[in-house]
């Protein structure tokens, strides 16, 4: 049986200063990041650039996957590095994490799709800061979101295909999917669209 050592948070922070690759952490157990593929990468870079061209000189900013995300809640504390974020009211300088996005992307593959709309998504909507977290497939144009609606709960919302526009109003900003998937190349490795409008919000 593998055994898990126990690490403090300030233990992972002190140590993730000084590690050659990045890590994320929940509750006291550090797990290191695998590699993400070309595909992966693209539509990330696409959405940090998207947001970026609009944010420039604005209050609110984006951040890549560099960025880490804490997330308190009364029985763990976590650290994730989504692929894209946008802070309006950020961390001091001097951090290496940020504690209030309003917004968050991750882009989902095979291999991180079960955490990222699971572990991920039960966390992210857990900050207060949150307007809404966006999950991109990355073998097709589709992105969910969930959203906060005016009474505090998530719902959540499907974007499809190419000519689809997301308006995120939580940063005065929008997403075109052309521009999210720009210069990606679909595969058809899921055969089928993944994603059903009439999903349940797991």
């Amino acid at each position: 049986m593998e055994k898990w050592e126990f690490v403090t948070v300030e233990e992972y922070l002190a140590e993730e200063e000084l590690s050659p690759f990045k890590r994320e952490y929940r509750d006291g157990v550090v797990y290191a990041m695998a590699g993400a593929r070309n595909r992966h990468n693209r539509i990330a870079g696409n959405g940090f650039a998207a947001l970026h061209s609009q944010l420039r000189g604005r209050p609110c900013q984006p951040c890549n996957s560099d960025t880490k995300i804490r997330i308190r809640q009364l029985s763990d504390t976590r650290f994730y590095y989504p692929d894209v974020s946008v802070v309006c009211h950020p961390n001091p300088a001097d951090d290496s994490y940020q504690d209030a996005p309003v917004i968050i992307l991750e882009v989902a593959s095979p291999s991180t799709r079960r955490i990222d709309l699971g572990e991920k998504k039960d966390g992210y909507l857990t900050i207060p800061t949150l307007g809404v977290y966006l999950v991109a497939e990355s073998d097709e144009a589709v992105v969910q979101l969930f959203r906060r609606s005016p009474d505090g709960e998530f719902q959540r919302e499907l974007a499809l295909g190419l000519d689809a526009v997301i308006d995120l109003p939580e940063a005065g900003v929008s997403l075109a999917l052309a521009d999210l998937y720009e210069g990606v190349e679909f595969t058809g490795e899921s055969g089928s669209l993944r994603v059903r409008e009439d999903d349940e919000m797991e």
